[in-house]
This record gives C-alpha cells, structure tokens and sequence, in this order.
C-alpha cells in the first residue's frame, strides 16, 4: 500500500506542467520576443521615433526625440534652456552638438561616450541575434525585483561592458537592466526601471523609463508620449555635419 502511495505520487509530479525554474535560456528569450510582438515583427522594424520628456529636476523637464533607423543609427535631440542638444550616431561616428556648454558646432564624443551612443543605437536590443552580435549571454536564474519574479539574463556585451535584464516571469518582458557605465572616466553602476508598456505597431514599447545610480532612491524619468514605426527617416539625419565656420565658406 505504501509503494503504491508513493508511486502516485511520483506520477503525479511528473504530471505537473513545467515550473519556471525549468525553462532554459532558449525558452526564455523565445517567450520575450513573442511578448514584445514576435521576432519576425522585431527584426522588421526599420525605423522607429520616440517623442517624450525627461524629468531634469523639481518641476523641470526637457523634450526630446529620438530617431532609430537600421542599421546601427540613432539620433537624439532634446530642448533645454531654449537650446536644442544632439547626440548621434551613423553607423561609424558618434557626434554630438552642445550649445550648453558653448559649443554650437558639432564634434566627435569621447569613446566612452560614443561606446553608450553605440550601444543605444541597436535598435532591437543585445538579446535579439546576440551570437551574431559577439554577445555572451546567460540565464542566471530567478530573483526579486520589487516583490516580482523575474529571470535574471546576464548580458557579456562585444564591446566588454555587462548588463544584467530581468524578464517578468509571467509576462516575459524586460522590468529592470543593471550594469556599469563610464561617465568622465569614472565607471558608474546604474539601474533602469522600465514600465508602462504599451502596443504599437503590433509590438510592445515602455513608456516610462527610469534611470539611476544603483541603490537610489529616484532617478532621471524619461516619460514617452508618441513612438511611431516605419516611418520615413532620411539617412541624412545621422550624418555629423561640416562646423558652421566651414558650411558658410
């Protein structure tokens, strides 16, 4: 009588679905991309535009628009002080304009600088083709993010940095990146919360993204207003200009 007790219950676990522990890597990042719209949808994405607000401060904000275009371009452009920033990238250079700091010709950024212009310019992200990308990636496990389950992905990034996503386990799509970053030669951890997750175009966006020092209390809150896909981007918008001096000769 007792082995039979037993014996059920061994078929009966068995019988049970798989739990969230037992998916692999492959399962995750295949369940994350049909979260996001399905991959075919992902990869197709030509172009994309971002319009929104970043928070600079109590009762400050700065709007921005963001243009992504494959392959491997971004631009971003942002109002402050009545005075229109650009950070870009074609492909090859990264440049920006900073009438902030009295500069209103545009120049090359620093490589740690353009080494994050860079990696914002993938537009699909580093878990979409990230063999084909030089990536290293790895599922870590299950871990709490704020009273949410999520699998923890580490991310060995080709250009040598980590990042860290994590996947809600039950709706598979990214809630939180952690990482290390160099601004002005100092290396930073940083932490961003992703959140308010809306469809468009047939694929899911976050609209609020908030970015902080590891362990903060609060950061930077970037709130996105309008994103619109395949839209006409000319490739013209990316390409560092000739300095004002040089265009009016």
């Amino acid at each position: 009588m007792r082995k039979t007790i037993l014996l059920g219950a061994i078929v009966a676990l068995l019988a049970l679905p798989a739990v969230a522990e037992d998916l692999t890597l492959d399962q995750v990042l295949a369940n994350h991309y049909e979260a996001l719209g399905g991959l075919d949808a992902i990869k197709g994405m030509e172009t994309a535009t971002f319009v929104g607000r970043m928070a600079m401060g109590p009762g400050a904000e700065a709007p921005f628009k963001m243009y992504f275009k494959r392959p491997m371009r971004a631009r971003l452009e942002f109002t402050m002080q009545g005075m229109t920033g650009i950070q870009a990238y074609d492909g090859e250079t990264a440049w920006m304009v900073m009438p902030f700091m009295g500069k209103s010709d545009p120049e090359v950024m620093a490589e740690d600088q353009a080494k994050n212009m860079q990696e914002q310019a993938d537009i699909d992200g580093p878990l979409v083709d990230w063999q084909e990308k030089d990536h290293k990636v790895e599922l870590i496990g299950l871990e709490d993010v704020d009273g949410t389950e999520a699998y923890k992905i580490k991310v060995d990034l080709a250009n040598g940095d980590v990042r860290y996503h994590f996947l809600d386990s039950e709706y598979f799509i990214t809630i939180k990146q952690e990482g290390k970053t160099t601004m002005q030669g100092n290396e930073v951890e940083f932490e961003t919360i992703l959140s308010d997750y809306k469809e468009v175009g047939g694929l899911m966006f976050p609209h609020s993204i908030e970015s902080k020092p590891k362990g903060a209390p609060a950061g930077q809150v970037i709130t996105i207003d309008e994103i619109e896909v395949g839209v006409d981007v000319s490739d013209d918008l990316f390409a560092m200009p000739a300095p004002a001096t040089e265009a009016a000769e």
